[in-house]
């Protein structure tokens, strides 16, 4: 224990009335450090004064109302200048809250709480039985000490650690294991963890480069984790031309168009399908999932954790965003096959590309419109346009009423379309309205887009003859309807690589 400290216990001064209650039983929490000799409570909101084993005299103070990182702060070099320092403030109060001040908010702090007749008794009790005087400049010692101080250096409990007890607290990185049965979250079954293969093949495509840096055989088949770089620089030019935040990045407050722009525009956003050569056998993912690592948030907020240690375990740089996509591959044999050769084949899949927007008011109507890629002149005719209703029952929920009206529209294209062309409703359906409230606070609530997409969204071919249904409304629509021609094409080529 600290040598002037000893020295003041035998002097028997009472410090309560500046900020220090001696409990007989000191309670801590879950920010009180391993090692911590408690030697006042302020008495409220947890508030504590220790020495830190292994940190000397020191004095710290702890303060559990804190948000993270800043539940603990040394105040001072020892025990003695923890006293000086009473004596220039006059409470302990000012000692604790001084790490979040500037110069100016201190000695306002000092202005407007002036010692009590009470506290200068006990700060000239101190003075005189301790021999001091006060710290001449108190708001620069603190500072001095703190600015520099190492905080990682503090040990805490498994109490600190705990998300429950400590809501700031960052999980624990658990032991990684890759499931064929599983994802970045946890995985189902029995089965047991997959076998590292490591690869470390680089690449370009698709304007990214792309890091495999192990595979992972399985009972079942072969997992296969693929990394996408991205630049931050394309980050922040994306974030700042859809004016995204934390608070608004949902999809919902776009409208569909919209949505198929940002699709086009985050560079954090590519769509494909991954096929493997194994031995002179093509494997195709049965099922997969990713996690997106984004450096540009303000204060790491929004980071994925499973992002984060998958970043971390592949040593990927954090500079950087990355997409980090899990893909599982069944085997084409009942046994595990020995590896001998293995290779990849990256394919985009389709993107969607908005298009011009028409109105047709009867059959026989046409538009004309040309592909964005290739140049090719169509032209879309109508053949029926009418109103349709679908059955009440369609949605077999008594929780909801849906809008049942739409408009069916069915059409030619003429020359007939060797790529994926689709007409929509630029309209979304009207919300659907609870008429039996539901109390359960985990109930999933009712979507705009909640009839089935081939119906309403749609737009399916038979031969020549194309139909495409409008948004679904509680009363038929009296308008004309604007319909959007939308095309879906890949714009970067497949990409084989070989991996073993």
């Amino acid at each position: 224990m600290a040598t002037s400290y000893s020295q003041f216990q035998k002097k028997h001064i009472d410090l309560t009335p500046v900020g220090l209650e001696k409990s007989t039983d000191p309670g801590t929490y879950f920010c009180t450090p391993k090692g911590a000799s408690i030697i006042g409570c302020a008495g409220v909101d947890g508030i504590h004064y220790c020495f830190i084993r292994g940190f000397g005299e020191m004095v710290f103070a702890v303060s559990p109302m804190n948000t993270a990182p800043d539940f603990v702060h040394p105040l001072a070099k020892n025990f003695k200048d923890f006293l000086r320092l009473l004596l220039a403030c006059g409470d302990a109060a000012a000692l604790e809250q001084a790490w979040m001040w500037d110069k100016a908010q201190f000695e306002s702090f000092l202005k407007e709480n002036p010692a009590t007749e009470e506290q200068k008794k006990t700060l000239a009790e101190i003075a005189e039985k301790m021999k001091l005087t006060a710290m001449e400049q108190p708001w620069e010692y603190i500072k001095s000490l703190q600015s520099p101080f190492d905080y990682s250096k503090i040990r805490y409990t498994e109490e600190y650690y705990d998300i429950d007890m400590n809501p700031a607290a960052e999980p624990t990185a658990p032991e990684w294991k890759v499931y064929f049965e599983g994802n970045f979250w946890g995985h189902q079954g029995k089965d047991r963890a997959g076998k590292e293969i490591p690869i470390g093949k680089q690449f370009e495509w698709a304007g990214h480069h792309w890091l495999i840096p192990a595979a992972y055989s399985c009972s079942k088949g072969l997992v296969v984790d693929f990394c996408m770089r991205v630049e931050s620089d394309e980050i922040r030019a994306f974030m700042k031309k859809w004016n995204l935040t934390q608070e608004n990045d949902s999809y919902e407050n776009f409208t569909r168009e919209q949505q198929m722009e940002l699709e086009l525009d985050n560079p954090l956003c590519l769509h494909f399908n991954p096929r493997l050569d194994l031995n002179g056998h093509e494997l195709r993912a049965s099922h997969g999932c990713a996690v997106t690592y984004n450096p540009c948030l303000p204060d790491g907020m929004g980071i994925v954790l499973e992002a984060k240690w998958a970043v971390e375990h592949y040593g990927l740089d954090t500079s950087y965003g990355w997409v980090v996509c899990r893909d599982a591959f069944p085997w084409v044999s009942k046994r595990r096959p020995e590896i001998r050769t293995l290779s990849l084949t990256m394919e985009q899949q389709l993107v969607s590309l908005p298009g011009p927007h028409f109105t047709v008011k009867a059959p026989g109507d046409s538009f004309h419109f040309v592909h964005p890629a290739n140049g090719t002149e169509y032209t879309l005719t109508v053949q029926e346009l009418e109103q349709q209703t679908l059955p009440k029952n369609s949605f077999g929920s008594d929780r909801w009423f849906y809008p049942t009206h739409f408009t069916a529209m069915s059409y030619t294209l003429s020359p007939e379309a060797s790529e994926r062309i689709t007409v929509s409703d630029c309209d979304d359906s009207d919300k659907p309205l609870e008429i039996m409230p539901d109390h359960d606070s985990f109930a999933p609530s009712a979507s705009s887009n909640a009839a089935p997409t081939a119906v309403v969204f749609g737009a399916s071919s038979q031969g020549k003859l194309c139909t495409a249904c409008s948004a679904l409304h509680f009363e038929p629509v009296q308008h004309d309807i604007e319909w959007r021609i939308t095309f879906h094409e890949k714009t970067f080529d497949d990409y084989t690589v070989a991996l073993i």
